[in-house]
């Protein structure tokens, strides 16, 4: 799908659906705040949320007093929507409206985190784009934490294929420059009552 089309597909999307009714809400993202704890993130840490859209991650950010916090999506219907959400507090935040499968950091972050972004990309030279990018993007020793559709997952997403992964694949695919931590798998309950298998992972930035 070209650039054009993958923006008014998702602009569509966030036009016609409530927050409450896309496939991936969360009211809590659990998982995500886990990571977070884990690696022991300080406030003041540079944090980017890829595809971030309107999900609730950033308010719970911000909650949190996390105070450098960027949200980056395809879709300027989506974080406008979160913006108006956010009502005061989205001047706190950075808002970067871009495809990551070309978005080219200009700053490097402590935290970098995904959630259902990086399995739409199924042509390699987009995946190899991303991996550029974070590795660029993140600061030497930073946090990567990764999270996509597992193989016992769909293999649709919004009516756009993924590309699925398992504990094995994506550290594979990005050992060139990430040491992987550990890897759960997460079921995620649907709005609909269905599930959706995950796995997730997080990574150290290799120092080289």
């Amino acid at each position: 799908m070209e650039e054009s089309n993958k923006k008014s597909h998702w602009d569509n999307i966030y036009k016609t659906k409530k927050l409450e009714d896309v496939s991936w809400y969360q009211q809590t993202p659990k998982t995500s705040l886990v990571f977070l704890k884990e690696f022991n993130i300080p406030k003041s840490a540079k944090i980017i949320d890829i595809g971030g859209g309107d999900s609730l991650l950033v308010d719970h950010l911000l909650k949190l007093d996390y105070t450098d916090i960027t949200v980056l999506d395809i879709s300027a219907t989506s974080l406008e929507r979160a913006k108006e959400r956010l009502g005061d507090d989205a001047l706190k935040v950075k808002w970067i409206v871009a495809d990551i499968a070309d978005f080219k950091p200009n700053e490097q972050y402590d935290f970098w985190h995904d959630r259902a972004a990086f399995h739409f990309l199924t042509a390699e030279n987009e995946v190899d784009h991303y991996i550029q990018a974070a590795k660029q993007g993140i600061k030497a020793d930073g946090v990567l934490v990764l999270g996509t559709f597992s193989e016992s997952g769909p293999k649709k997403c919004s009516g756009i294929e993924i590309k699925q992964y398992s504990e094995v694949s994506m550290t594979h695919k990005l050992k060139s420059f990430f040491k992987k931590v550990k890897c759960i798998n997460v079921n995620h309950e649907t709005p609909f009552s269905t599930i959706q298998e995950f796995v997730f992972c997080s990574f150290r930035k290799l120092v080289v």
